[in-house]
């Protein structure tokens, strides 16, 4: 793992099923007009890097985002970057889940006719063995749940260990190395939002 490499992993900006809570997996819908401009106030972080390689998840609000954002108008699509499948659980929220489920969590029991933690975990992993591969300045464009999973297997804690990480729409995180210790994956930066204000924002 070179020290050069930095991944900058962007999530998209809101949908209408993001402002709901509602799990959205293979559902492709579009940004809302606030996500569009959650998006567009990306450009000046993304004007100040030069990217080695832009990917994308497969999903439309991914891919807007990366347009908006003025990334690149045509990603290189990425299908492991896909958000988690929810299964029987697309379009629900957590809160509902849990009054027929007791105690679910989706980071330990994953989704009926969905995917597993496991599954989700492996992808994760296949990604980051491609990223590593690779050098320079990398762009990421996926969505919540997996990029907590992303984070997570970067620095290589168990997957469940993912609920602990919130990723906000059309926010910014960087996965990079010690730079005195190469071999050390570290989160340089995590879940910033441009004009938030605080530690988080940029």
């Amino acid at each position: 793992m070179g020290a050069a490499l930095r991944i900058f992993f962007f999530r998209h900006g809101e949908t209408e099923w993001s402002l709901a809570a509602r799990h959205t997996g293979k559902t492709d819908i579009p940004l809302t007009a606030h996500g569009e401009e959650q998006a567009r106030k990306l450009r000046p972080r993304v004007a100040a890097l030069a990217f080695s390689h832009v990917l994308a998840s497969p999903r439309l609000r991914a891919r807007a985002t990366c347009e908006l954002s003025g990334a690149r108008k045509t990603p290189e699509i990425e299908p492991d970057l896909a958000e988690w499948d929810y299964g029987d659980y697309e379009g629900r929220v957590s809160r509902d889940i849990v009054r027929s489920r007791p105690g679910w969590n989706l980071f330990l029991d994953g989704c009926p006719n969905g995917e597993s933690p496991a599954e989700v975990s492996a992808r994760a992993d296949r990604l980051i063995a491609r990223l590593r591969t690779m050098s320079g300045d990398i762009a990421l464009f996926s969505h919540g749940q997996f990029g907590a999973v992303l984070g997570v297997r970067w620095i290589g804690l168990k997957l469940v260990e993912a609920r602990h990480f919130s990723v906000g729409p059309a926010s910014m995180s960087v996965l990079s190395c010690d730079p005195d210790h190469t071999e050390v994956p570290v989160i340089a930066h995590w879940n910033a939002v441009a004009g938030s204000g605080g530690q988080s924002a940029f």
